[in-house]
């Protein structure tokens, strides 16, 4: 009998029964059922919601420093679990142990990163043009929060979101990914053991269609924070909208590495192969276009495809596994789908584009890393987002070209260049145009204390994150204070 995970509503662990529960699947090995959760009902986000309510009167009126505490001590039991938790988002989304560990190294970077923050929450304190008067403001938390989290980094996002809210002063209603609910869950656990009080985080499980979109459209419900894909992110964009609740959607991407004709070549192929076929290509950062100098362009493509077939495909929790399973039969499916699509487009394939079948690659949902040239910019390949291990060559003539390539998407979040020309480096700083840009680096690797999002399809509303414009100014609101003890009626601009 497989494990069961509950709801978390008002302090109190619970498994309603009104829904079949869903399976969580080991997606390298289907027979291995990772745990049970329940599909909640509409009445199980009212309780959750109306929890979350009733303690934000007290959260937030507890001292920033003292939440932050909490904070820290979450940051404490994360690194004491971080193996056992790695290796738990291996079995249950897939992705090589090391990334699974790297996943569980994020959320205790955040953890410790907003613990700070408690100490920090600055406004202004700026003088007056009256005497007698002072002038500031100060940061307030805004209310309960739906926060909605994909299943490609199943404890770093919901770290992204869920401390930074909680710091702030909100209380939570967290929504995770069906797919992977046991990392969810264990990430509360933990943050319930550090001290969280009753009511102030609360976990709904169930579907993103039914429970998710409740959740989001809950008139108590005063912001959405959501990662996932674009089609649902501007729905929730639309819906917040209408009743002006804050919101934040980080989407998909189409995010592009140029390589230049001077770069350094071993260092490109590096950067290049981790960015498109790292967690099997399902980060909303992966390189699915790799823009490429025609003077090195079919040396790169030769070693490039070299390197893709000698990836060894399998169990991540296996040492030497370089590239997991897709998450369910349904990505795999919409992978598979893309290389008809690229094919039936006039693209070549140069490797890749299988299932892969046989002994255990029968029980997961294998798939080659799949290699396209010959692509143009109008292609669907070259438009959408796969979040496969799917990847498309365009050669380029100049760095102009390879700029004007790079750009030519909806998508704005990642993108990165290799060259050892300095002045390049800094026209790429100022031409790319997406939320983040690499120099010398693949389209992964954002780090904490600096925000994180996109622009055009691929973000909305208030970045993830540290640093200016990060995630403390999507959990706060700004409030100004004007105090005037000079016991008489001043007017400011007006003058007696």
């Amino acid at each position: 009998m497989a494990e069961r995970f509950e709801n978390l509503i008002a302090g109190n662990w619970e498994f309603p029964e009104a829904n079949p529960p869903i399976e969580s699947l080991n997606p390298a090995d289907t027979t291995d059922v990772v745990g049970l959760v329940p599909e909640s009902s509409p009445e199980d986000v009212d309780r959750a919601v109306k929890s979350a309510r009733e303690a934000f009167s007290s959260w937030r009126l507890v001292p920033p420093p003292k939440r932050a505490e909490i904070i820290f001590r979450a940051a404490e039991l994360l690194l004491k679990n971080k193996q056992s938790l790695g290796e738990l988002v291996t079995r249950e989304m897939g992705k090589v142990l090391k990334e699974g560990l790297g996943d569980v190294q994020e959320a205790i970077d955040m953890a410790y990163y907003m613990a700070g923050e408690g100490r920090r929450m600055a406004g202004e304190t700026v003088p007056s043009e009256l005497p007698n008067k002072d002038c500031k403001s100060i940061r307030v938390p805004i209310g309960v929060f739906a926060l909605i989290t994909p299943w490609n980094f199943p404890i770093a996002i919901p770290a992204w979101k869920i401390l930074p809210a909680l710091v702030a002063g909100n209380t939570v209603v967290f929504k995770p990914s069906s797919y992977t609910p046991v990392c969810a869950t264990r990430f509360v656990e933990i943050l319930m053991e550090a001290g969280i009080p009753a009511g102030v985080l609360n976990l709904v499980h169930g579907r993103g269609e039914t429970t998710g979109k409740y959740l989001a459209e809950h008139s108590l419900v005063d912001g959405v924070s959501f990662t996932g894909s674009t089609k649902v992110g501007e729905a929730i964009i639309r819906s917040c909208a209408g009743i002006g609740k804050e919101v934040s959607c980080e989407m998909g991407g189409k995010n592009p590495i140029i390589i230049m004709d001077d770069a350094d070549l071993e260092l490109a192929l590096e950067g290049s192969l981790w960015a498109a076929f790292g967690t099997t290509g399902q980060r909303c950062t992966a390189a699915s276009r790799l823009i490429v100098h025609r003077r090195v362009y079919d040396t790169f493509l030769k070693e490039f495809t070299a390197r893709a077939e000698a990836m060894r495909i399998g169990d991540g929790l296996k040492e030497d596994t370089d590239m997991g399973p897709l998450i369910n039969e349904a990505q795999l499916e919409r992978a598979l789908g893309y290389v008809k699509i690229g094919t039936e487009e006039g693209a070549t394939l140069i490797t890749g584009g299988r299932r892969l079948t046989g002994g255990s690659f029968d029980r997961g949902y294998f798939m080659e890393p799949t290699i396209f040239t010959d692509v143009t910019p109008s292609m669907r390949i070259a438009r959408e987002e796969i979040f496969g291990p799917v990847v498309a060559l365009f050669r380029a003539d100049s760095f102009e070209e390879a700029i004007e390539l790079a750009n030519h998407t909806d998508y704005g979040l990642s993108s990165a260049i290799y060259t050892r020309d300095v002045n390049k480096t800094a026209l790429a700083e100022r031409e790319l145009n997406s939320g983040l840009v690499y120099i010398n680096a693949p389209t992964i690797g954002a780090e904490i204390q600096l925000p994180f999002g996109g622009i055009k399809k691929s973000g909305s509303g208030h970045k993830e994150a540290g640093g200016m414009g990060g995630a403390i100014d999507m959990f706060t609101r700004i409030k100004v204070i004007y105090r005037d003890f000079s016991g008489r009626l001043q007017k400011a601009q007006i003058e007696e």
